[in-house]
Order: structure tokens, then C-alpha cells, then sequence
């Protein structure tokens, strides 16, 4: 367990054991307990023995919801009612199970599921993990923080389009981009390091694109986003957006699972946030409007579109299901996190699967790892009554659209009232002209000093339609190679320029060799 995650009992003998960690238990027990009430002592000799026998001080037993009952009881003798519904709770369980025998705990060894009814709040079902191969099994992985990578997009382009400056039919450049920052040039990448050109705003968030989302928060601001996802209830972001940088976009803070599954509930609830119910006493907690009703409503819709998704995740993954379902997937850095999270008209379910001591998966995606639990669990909620699209708001309006692009075909799109246009132009010409792309302008390149200097080079990388173009490397032509253009690594700094077949230059860059 974290030290935060440790409860008085449990902390007291740990401080006891730090005089000897070798101490047999009834010493160990003996000195905790002079740090404790006399009431708690009959308790410390059981944990101090389970912190000798076993050195997994705190592990979980086989009951219904142990990392629950765990977070709720807090008192030797306590009894909480939860809301939680033992069938699901289950089967859910069971669900997460299979998955992770699937995948192995060579790929992954963790994982943790969340249920939430949407109308009442009330968690259905709270996998905090399963055992099997964890070592860290004692660990909650529902309430622990976890870099939330793409996940937190849909509630980016909620928030531009409730302001109007974008629409689902807008048109965001998928290109490399290079922003500077006050740590240094900041490059995102997509998931596959391919780019797609212009893309819709629908395709950019259904296929999960990097470069659009960043684009987008450039639109948006960071602090804005920031307070957005403050107000969705993600607690753990506690400093201001600068913090974060343009990497929010792509999930770089640190959220729970529990905390994604009521953001997306809010989604499901047309923008309307409220707490979540986890005992059965609790009171149904004030509700406020976080998002336009028809921007969620929106970003529903286009989550839950297979077709616009068909490029990254093809026709027939696990986020399709026989009847409406909304879904998000996400990867966090080094493949150390996956999130499936997605909701119907009635339920929310959100899965995490991953290692809780935090190295990396091996062969594990968002479609791979999480999703497939997802789709089990939605399965079963749904058996008899299918799910469906939450009901159209006023003022969202559908409109016949067309691409200049010619990238995507004509189709019928919905907008807030006021910003529907029939067609939408391409971007202008000095957005698609060729760019450098690598090197990139700014960067420092470290030769390698155990491999002769002759056989180290930099590979040149272009955008755009590369057509009748030419490269020169501080002044002088550089020649292209059977590896394309290869810049030899010489100490120094360097300027690359692109140039077209008239002499028109139309980039360049400035690297430094050490």
C-alpha cells in the first residue's frame, strides 16, 4: 500500500516495525500499541503477525468488494449498507478475472472495474482489483491516481463546442506541430506516428488524434481545461494549468477511475454533474450543470460512431456493441495504463487495467487490455432492455455538410443551433505546404561517442506534398541517399532549409550537433 492508503492501525505498526523489522509479532504488537487507544490493541497482534508471516501487511481477503469494505470500514465492528448490487458486483469481478488470465500477468497484472447507475449516482459495482498474478493486491485500483492518456479528449471538445468555436464538423490540421514551452520543445505524436491531414473534429475524437487534441487546447487554453475537468470532479488536479501544459490534452494529470466514471456519467446526464452514492444512507448530493446539454449530448454522438472511428479501430472492435454505447479508450506514457470507459442511456462503466506498481505493459492497447471487459460488463447490464442514445436537447440541429478536402464524404452532422455551415473549406495553403518535421528547430542531438562518427546521421522528415523539392544543409545542397535525406552528425549548429523548384524557401530549421 502507498502511505496515504495505510489506516491508523496499520501505520502504527509499521513505525513499530522500523526499531526491528526482524521483532517477533507480540513485541512488534506491544510497541504499535502504545501508540494507539487501548481498544486497538487485540487488533494490532493480528496485523503485526500478518505483517510477519507474510510480508503483505494489509492483504485483501476474498470477500464480495474487499478494496471497499476496506475504504469504508474504518472501525473494528463497523457495519456500512452500500448501494452496491452483489450479482453485478460478481460478475463484474468475474468479467475483469477472465480478461487478465487472458492477457497474463506477463502483459498485465492489474486491473479495476466501476458501475454507476446514471440517473441515481449509486456505484452498482467497485472492483478494486482481483488478485491473480498482482503484486500489489492490496492496492484499490479503482480510487488510485493513473495517467489518464486520451481519455479526458471528449471533455476538450465538449467545452469548444458549448463555446461555439468549434462544431463537430470543424476542420483540425492532423500535421506535426512544435510548441515551445519553458522546458523545451514540446512534439506530440499520435499513436501510431502517422498523420491523417485535415480531419473533422468527429474523426479527430473518434479515432483518438494527438495532434488535432493539442491544436484544439490551443484553442481552448489550458487553465480553461484545467477548471473544466476540476469541475467534472477530477479532485487530484490540484495546480493551475500551467503545470500541466499542452500535455493535458493528452491525459498527462494523474485522475481515478472513479473519478472518469462520473465525468463520463455526466456526459451520459447531458452535462449534469452530481456526487456519487456509495453507501446507502448517503443523500442524493446537489446536481449543477457542468456542460452544455447539447455539446454532451454531441460528443455522445460521436463517440458512439462506428464508422468515424473505422480508421484507428476498424469496424468490429470492442467498443461496438449491439445497441447504442458511447466509449473512450486510453493508453497513458510507456504503455503503463488502459482506460475503456463508456456509457448507455442508463449505465456507466469504466475500466483501468494495467500494473499498480507501474511498469510497463508488453502488447496491450486501449481495444486489447480494458475494452473487452467494458463490452462484457455492458453486455450483461443491458440483457433484455438494449441501451440507447440519451434523449436529443433543444437547441442541437442536424445539417447537410460538405468537405472541400474531399477527405470525407458528404454526410448529414449535428450542430447547436447557430453554427451549422454547409461546407468547410480546407485549410489554407501555408498550413499544407511542406514542413520539416525532423529534425526539429530548436533541438540539441547527442553524438554517441562508442559508434564511430561516420556512421551516425539524422534522418530528414517532411510534410505535405513533398513534390519537386530540394534540401541544403548550412548553404550547401544536401544530396538524397538510398535511406532518403541523411544529415551527418558534425559538432555544431546547423540550419536545414527546404526550398521548392523555383528557389522559394518554404522552411528551416536550427539544430545543434554536441
Amino acid at each position: 500500500k502507498r502511505p496515504a492508503a495505510l489506516d491508523p492501525r496499520e501505520a502504527a505498526v509499521m513505525a513499530a516495525l522500523l526499531r526491528n523489522p526482524v521483532a517477533k509479532p507480540a513485541d512488534v504488537a506491544a510497541r504499535a500499541c502504545r501508540l494507539m487507544q487501548p481498544a486497538d490493541c487485540p487488533s494490532l497482534q493480528v496485523l503485526a503477525e500478518a505483517a510477519a508471516g507474510t510480508g503483505n501487511l494489509g492483504a485483501l481477503g476474498q470477500g464480495l468488494a474487499p478494496h471497499l469494505a476496506a475504504k469504508l470500514l474504518t472501525e473494528p465492528g463497523m457495519k456500512v449498507q452500500t448501494t452496491i448490487d452483489p450479482a453485478l458486483q460478481t460478475m463484474t469481478a468475474s468479467a475483469l478475472q477472465h480478461q487478465l488470465q487472458g492477457l497474463g500477468s506477463t502483459r498485465a497484472r492489474d486491473g479495476a472495474v466501476v458501475v454507476l447507475d446514471n440517473k441515481t449516482g449509486e456505484v452498482l459495482a467497485y472492483v478494486g482489483g482481483v488478485g491473480l498474478g498482482s503484486t500489489a493486491a492490496s492496492v484499490d485500483g479503482a480510487s488510485a491516481p493513473r495517467q489518464a492518456g486520451s481519455t479526458l479528449k471528449p471533455h476538450l471538445f465538449a467545452q469548444l463546442i458549448e463555446r461555439k468555436w468549434l462544431t463537430a464538423a470543424s476542420i483540425l490540421e492532423d500535421s506535426p506541430v512544435q510548441l515551445d514551452t519553458a522546458s523545451g520543445l514540446y512534439v506530440p505524436r499520435n499513436y501510431d506516428n502517422t498523420f491523417m491531414g485535415p480531419v473533422s473534429v468527429r474523426r479527430a475524437l473518434a479515432n483518438s488524434l494527438n495532434v488535432p487534441a493539442v491544436r484544439a487546447l490551443l484553442l481552448d487554453g489550458v487553465q480553461d481545461f484545467r477548471d473544466r475537468l476540476a469541475d467534472l470532479g477530477y479532485d487530484g488536479l490540484e495546480a493551475d494549468g500551467s503545470y500541466y501544459g499542452f500535455s493535458l490534452a493528452l491525459g498527462s494529470a494523474e485522475v481515478t477511475l472513479l473519478e472518469q466514471a462520473n465525468a463520463f456519467r455526466t456526459l451520459a446526464n447531458l452535462g449534469r454533474w452530481s456526487p456519487l452514492r456509495i453507501r446507502a444512507d448517503d443523500p442524493a448530493g446537489e446536481a449543477r450543470q457542468v456542460i452544455d446539454p447539447g455539446a454532451a449530448w454531441i460528443v455522445g454522438d460521436m463517440l458512439s460512431d462506428a464508422s468515424a472511428r473505422a480508421s484507428t479501430f476498424g469496424t468490429d472492435s470492442a467498443l461496438r456493441l449491439p445497441f447504442w454505447a458511447a466509449a473512450k479508450t486510453g493508453t497513458s506514457k510507456a504503455m503503463r495504463d488502459n482506460w475503456c470507459i463508456g456509457y448507455s442511456d442508463r449505465y456507466t462503466v469504466a475500466v483501468w487495467v494495467g500494473n499498480l506498481e507501474g511498469d510497463p505493459m508488453r502488447a496491450v492497447s486501449g481495444t486489447s487490455g480494458a475494452a473487452p471487459v467494458w463490452r462484457d460488463v455492458m453486455i450483461a447490464l443491458h440483457q433484455g432492455q438494449p441501451g440507447q442514445q440519451p434523449p436529443r436537447p433543444d437547441g442541437v440541429v442536424a445539417s447537410k455538410v460538405s468537405f472541400a478536402t474531399g477527405r470525407e464524404p458528404p454526410r448529414s452532422e449535428w450542430f447547436l443551433a447557430g453554427t451549422a455551415q454547409g461546407m468547410m473549406a480546407q485549410a489554407p495553403e501555408f498550413a499544407r505546404r511542406p514542413r520539416i518535421t525532423n529534425p526539429v528547430s530548436g533541438a540539441v542531438y547527442a553524438r554517441d561517442p562508442d559508434i564511430p562518427g561516420d556512421r551516425q546521421s539524422i534522418g530528414v522528415s517532411i510534410s505535405g506534398d513533398p513534390g519537386d523539392l530540394s534540401l541544403a544543409l548550412d548553404g550547401r545542397p544536401l544530396a538524397r541517399s538510398g535511406n532518403g535525406y541523411q544529415i551527418p552528425m558534425l559538432p555544431g549548429s546547423h540550419l536545414l532549409a527546404l526550398s521548392d523548384a523555383s528557389g522559394r524557401k518554404l522552411d528551416q530549421v536550427r539544430f545543434t550537433v554536441r
